[in-house]
């Protein structure tokens, strides 16, 4: 109650900025099958330099006061715009050979959320995500309605084609034969072609948590599905009295298991810590039920947590100390 008071104090001017909390901020490129003996330095140098990139643009907005969505959306923002990952620019493609973009937004000091699902015509799925939450009575917004929604608030739509990459063309024309020689009628997507998201979450100065993810969904996919992105307890959960989680992975599996409000929930109801409550859902909840994936979360407190049940996951942090890390791999790259 105390902390409440002095934050809505702080927050209307009332007390001396220098009284502000600590910030931290994690971010994600997705998890899956990310191994060092199938990355060229080239490449692996281009994803550090990104994850730095987006890390440290969502820090500084922090430091300088910004509100935890402001420094989530442009953190995410960063990776939405480069090629190297599955959310805006560098989004895989339907089966049909288009993008279908998810995002989904969450604030834990009001339990507010927007999301869109299934849009096509939005360059930055995290900023109409932000929209919904901020600007309209719903929680998410989909398909051609979410994308009139964007343009009736002043956002322009843009060619599907924006999203465009020869890699994820390549992997599309992969993953269609194999499928098509399966005679399958859905689903078939094998390793890393499940899945692909970013992601961040943060502890502001206010002292909220806030999570977001971005998407391109699962390459091949059919028949308008939707994964764990935009789903608010699934991909993206925040709770001021908790956690925030942003996760990557299978999603059908986050779905089911409703995997980062499972995390909030272990620490807020069983008093469990943040990397205890990670771990158990990572590593024995959805590894019992063969999902792949991993997780970012930040605590009321700063601690950090980047789990995850796959070979490796695109992640940076930097924390309440102002220390950043970088990962790829298993192990942190600067460690």
């Amino acid at each position: 109650m105390l902390k409440r008071f002095y934050t809505a104090l702080f927050c209307c001017g009332l007390i001396a900025p220098g009284w502000a909390q600590d910030v931290a901020i994690v971010i994600h490129g997705g998890a899956g099958t990310i191994l060092k003996a199938n990355m060229t330095p080239e490449r692996e140098a281009a994803y550090v330099a990104a994850l730095q990139e987006a890390v440290q643009t969502g820090y500084k907005l922090l430091k300088d006061g910004a509100k935890g969505e402001e420094a989530v959306v442009a953190a995410i923002q960063v990776m939405e715009t480069s090629p190297l990952f599955n959310a805006g620019i560098g989004a895989v493609y339907t089966f049909e050979g288009q993008h279908e973009l998810d995002a989904s937004i969450m604030h834990g000091g009001t339990l507010n959320a927007g999301a869109v699902a299934g849009v096509k015509t939005i360059r930055s799925p995290i900023a109409a995500a932000l929209a919904v939450m901020e600007q309209s009575p719903h929680v998410m917004l989909s398909g051609k309605g979410a994308e009139a929604f964007a343009e009736s608030i002043g956002m322009k739509p843009v060619k599907n084609t924006l999203f465009n990459t020869e890699r994820r063309y390549k992997a599309l024309l992969k993953a269609k034969e194999r499928i098509l020689n399966a005679n399958v009628p859905y689903g078939g997507q094998q390793g890393n072609e499940r899945f692909g998201t970013v992601g961040a979450v943060v502890l502001d100065q206010y002292g909220n948590l806030v999570a977001g993810t971005s998407t391109g969904g699962m390459t091949a996919k059919r028949f308008g599905r939707i994964g764990d992105s935009p789903v608010i307890g699934a991909g993206t959960y925040a709770d001021n009295e908790s956690c925030a989680v942003s996760a990557t992975g299978h999603g059908e599996y986050f779905i089911r298991f409703h995997v980062a409000a499972d995390i909030c929930s272990r620490m807020k109801y069983r008093n469990d810590t943040l990397a205890d409550a990670a771990n158990t859902v990572i590593n024995d909840v959805l590894v019992k039920a063969e999902g792949d994936g991993g997780i970012i979360a930040v605590d009321a407190k700063g601690n950090i947590a980047a789990v995850f049940n796959t070979a490796g996951m695109y992640r940076a942090q930097i924390d309440t100390q102002g220390n950043l890390k970088v990962g790829i791999y298993q192990q942190w790259i600067n460690e």
